[in-house]
C-alpha cells in the first residue's frame, strides 16, 4: 500500500509517499530498455519531511544531487539508496555554508535548479543556497536550455553581440544549432529586426540564381553536397564582408538558413523540372533515336523505359536511382540491347564504363564486347554523362572525359585522383 504523504504543484519534482509504514522520497528519472520512465525510492525520516515540507530550496537542491545517482542506476540498475540516504542530513540540515561546500564535492543537476529559477550567477560562484532564494515550483525548461546553450558557446570562446543573438533567434538556432534553421521573425526584438533583415538581404543577394541540385545517389530527395558547399561558401563570403562584426555562430546560421530553403526547394521539384534547371534539358532533345532502355541496379532490379513514355529518359533513370540508391547497391546500369551498348556508374568510385558490342555471339561462342573507363566529376558530370548517352549512344560520349580501355591504366587515374 503506497500513499501520498506530501508532493508540489509540479509533477516531476520528487514526491514523499509512505509505504508499508515508511516514509521515502520518491522520484521518477531516465527511462527503461523500453523508453518507459523509471521510479526510484528511497527511505527518509520525519525531520527530512519538516525541511522538505517548508523549504521549497532544499527541496530542489536534494533533487538535484539525486538525480546523478537514478543516472548511475541506468535502465534497469537499483538506485544505491545508501548514497542517497548520505545526502539527506547534509542538504536538508545543515548550514547554508555546509550546503555550499557539499556541492563543491558531488555531482549534481545544474540544469534542474537553473529551470526552478535559480541565480545563475549565484551558482556559478558556487553560492548554490543563495542561487535558490528565488526558486519556484514551476519549471522553465527554456531558461535551462538557453544557459547550456550559451555554456557550450562559450566553452568555445565564442560570446555573441545583440544582433547576433537575434539573427540565431530569427533562425530558431539559438537554442540548438543542428536545428534545421527556418525563418522566425516574431522571435526577434522588434526593434533589432531591420538589422537581422539586412543580413539576410546580403545572404540572398549573394545566392541568387544558384541551386542546389538532387542527387539520387543520396536517395530520392538526397540533394548535391557539393553545391550546398558552393553556396555555404558564398553566402559566408558576402555575410562576412558586409558585416564583418558577426560572430562565426551568426554568419554560420544564416548560411544554413539559404542553403537548408535552396536543398527544400529543390526537393520538391519534379525531377524533370529538376532536369531542366541543371541545364540537361536540351540535351536530351534528340533521345528519341533511343526507343527502348533498360535501367538495372546491383540488386538485380530492372526498369524498362520507352520513347513513348510522358517523361525523359534521364528523368526516369534518376528516379530509378533514388528509389534503389543505398551503401550497398552503388552500381547503375542503362543498356540499349537493340543498339548492344550500355553505361554503367559506379558511384562508389566516381567513374563509368561504356560498353559496346563488338561482335554478336554466334552459336555457343560469346559476345565480345569493348569495355572503356572514366572518371566522373559528382554527380553534374553524372547528369551529363547520362544526358549523352540517351541521346547518342556511347559514340556521344567521345567528348565527355577521358576514355580508357586498359583497366590498369585506369586504376592508376582513379587512385592519382583519390590522392590528391
Amino acid at each position: 500500500m503506497r500513499d501520498i504523504v506530501f508532493t508540489r504543484r509540479s509533477g516531476w519534482i520528487p514526491n514523499v509517499i509512505r509505504e508499508a509504514g515508511e516514509l521515502k522520497l520518491m522520484l521518477g528519472a531516465g527511462a527503461d530498455a523500453n523508453h518507459a520512465p523509471r521510479t526510484f525510492t528511497f527511505s527518509i525520516e520525519e525531520a527530512h519531511l519538516a525541511v522538505i515540507r517548508e523549504n521549497l530550496a532544499r527541496h530542489l537542491l536534494l533533487w538535484s544531487a539525486v538525480l546523478p545517482l537514478c543516472d548511475a542506476a541506468g535502465t534497469r540498475g537499483r538506485i544505491d539508496e545508501d548514497a542517497a540516504v548520505a545526502l539527506l542530513d547534509p542538504i536538508l540540515l545543515s548550514a547554508p555554508a555546509d550546503v555550499d561546500a557539499l556541492f563543491r564535492r558531488i555531482p549534481w543537476d545544474r540544469a534542474r535548479l537553473i529551470a526552478h529559477g535559480a541565480d545563475i550567477d549565484l551558482l556559478e560562484r558556487g553560492q548554490v543556497c543563495a542561487a535558490m532564494r528565488a526558486a519556484t515550483e514551476t519549471s522553465n525548461g527554456k531558461r535551462a536550455q538557453e544557459y547550456h546553450a550559451n555554456r557550450r558557446r562559450a566553452e568555445r570562446g565564442t560570446v555573441l553581440g545583440p544582433l547576433d543573438t537575434a539573427i540565431l533567434m530569427y533562425t530558431g538556432q539559438y537554442l540548438h544549432g543542428a536545428t534545421v534553421p527556418r525563418r522566425m521573425p516574431d522571435a526577434v526584438d522588434p526593434a533589432v529586426l531591420p538589422e537581422v533583415m539586412r543580413v539576410i538581404a546580403t545572404a540572398e543577394q549573394a545566392c541568387a540564381g544558384t541551386r542546389i541540385g538532387r542527387d539520387p545517389r543520396r536517395g530520392k530527395r538526397g540533394t548535391s553536397k557539393r553545391d550546398w558547399d558552393r553556396m555555404a561558401t558564398t553566402v559566408d563570403a558576402a555575410v562576412r564582408s558586409a558585416h564583418p562584426e558577426l560572430v562565426d555562430d551568426a554568419v554560420r546560421t544564416v548560411s544554413f538558413l539559404m542553403c537548408s530553403e535552396a536543398a527544400a526547394r529543390s526537393r520538391s521539384t519534379p525531377m524533370e523540372d529538376d532536369e531542366e534547371a541543371a541545364g540537361h534539358r536540351a540535351d536530351l532533345g534528340g533521345s528519341a533515336r533511343k526507343t527502348v532502355l533498360s535501367f538495372t541496379d546491383d540488386k538485380g532490379v530492372e526498369k524498362k523505359w520507352i520513347q513513348d513514355s510522358p517523361r525523359t529518359a534521364a528523368a526516369e533513370f534518376w528516379e530509378f536511382v533514388g528509389d534503389h540508391s543505398a551503401a550497398d547497391n552503388e552500381v547503375f546500369t542503362i543498356e540499349d540491347e537493340e543498339m548492344g551498348e550500355g553505361i554503367q556508374l559506379h558511384f562508389y568510385a566516381d567513374s563509368i564504363a561504356r560498353i559496346t558490342t563488338v561482335h554478336e555471339g554466334e552459336g555457343e561462342s560469346d559476345p565480345e564486347y569493348r569495355v572503356e573507363y572514366s572518371l566522373v566529376d559528382g554527380i553534374s558530370g553524372y547528369r551529363n554523362l547520362v544526358s549523352a548517352f540517351v541521346r547518342g549512344g556511347c559514340a556521344s560520349l567521345e567528348q565527355h572525359g577521358s576514355w580508357m580501355a586498359d583497366n590498369a591504366e585506369f586504376e592508376r587515374a582513379r587512385r592519382q585522383r583519390d590522392a590528391k
